[in-house]
């Protein structure tokens, strides 16, 4: 399948599946989001999330995939700090601040700046009519998140050190996309980068969660936290999976802001599944990012 997916690579069927990768690591995306936001804690939520996903992929990175040739174990070491970061960012941005407040914020504050790196890193170049898209796209994100900013009063004292959690975590994403995106591309299997990673990552969020929980005064029985481990683990390894490969295929910046999309699958799945309220004026807002993304498409 590798070497299948590897032919495909600068061809229109390849951008063709990278557009179909992308917009399914929105919705993924947004799934995950809404898993380590959802009923537990988001710290143990993540913490069993990256223990499922390291202890399924291990067999698969030991015995199954070809090993990392020596040039990318630099670049695992870069990868494992870069994500570290992130998802210390996130895991705070959450447990400050409302799912459809915060995560506009982290997803419109990520691909501006991974299509600057992707043209300095990559040598990406883009239409005007995409660049139109993506200014599009950040207007509606950032505007979704001053309109949360002015109408949300749930928290609302911790609303702006959440919003500025929010843009740090938008950051760390520029950062792993790019970063992430030049490691599949320097080996040769691209399943090989994808196993080890989902090993690698799998360490560190585990210990913080392990001591997390057992602080707590009242510790969450731990049968439920892992099947939500488990169920987080198999999303993220097609969100991420979908996102890495459409990079490989196609342009990193256009798979970056197409994956921004997530912001409007959020918001659905904050209104019909979290139970968080979501009006005309933001469905207006989201529509916006959607014609932004179609935009960045139409214009490549």
């Amino acid at each position: 399948m590798s070497d299948w997916l590897i032919s495909l690579e600068g061809t229109e069927a390849g951008h063709q599946l990278a557009l179909i990768l992308a917009l399914s690591a929105a919705f993924l995306h947004a799934l995950f989001g809404a898993l380590q936001k959802g009923r537990h804690d988001p710290w143990l939520s993540r913490g069993a999330i990256d223990l499922s996903y390291g202890l399924i992929a291990a067999p698969f990175a030991l015995f199954v995939v070809p090993w990392p040739e020596p040039h990318m174990w630099p670049i695992f070491a870069a990868v494992f700090v870069v994500h570290v970061g992130y998802k210390l960012a996130q895991s705070y941005t959450y447990a400050l601040g409302s799912y459809t407040v915060v995560y506009p914020v982290v997803r419109g504050t990520g691909p501006l700046f991974t299509v600057i790196g992707a043209g300095f890193i990559f040598g990406e170049s883009y239409s005007w009519v995409q660049w139109a898209g993506v200014l599009t796209l950040l207007g509606g994100i950032y505007a979704l998140a001053v309109y949360n900013l002015k109408h949300w009063h749930l928290g609302r004292e911790l609303l702006k050190p959440a919003l500025a959690m929010a843009v740090l975590t938008g950051l760390f994403v520029a950062a792993y996309t790019t970063l992430d995106a030049y490691g599949i591309r320097a080996t040769m299997n691209p399943f090989t980068f994808l196993a080890w990673f989902f090993f690698i990552d799998g360490f560190f969020m585990p210990i913080i969660a392990g001591v997390r929980w057992w602080n707590m005064p009242t510790r969450p029985a731990l049968g439920p936290l892992m099947g939500r481990g488990v169920l987080g683990a198999f999303v993220a390894y097609a969100s991420f999976g979908s996102i890495m490969m459409a990079t490989r295929l196609d342009s990193v910046g256009e798979a970056a802001v197409l994956r921004e999309t997530s912001t409007v699958f959020a918001a659905l799945i904050g209104w019909l599944v979290l139970g968080e309220k979501v009006g005309p004026r933001r469905v207006a807002m989201m529509a916006l990012i959607a014609a932004g993304a179609v935009l960045v498409e139409m214009g490549g």
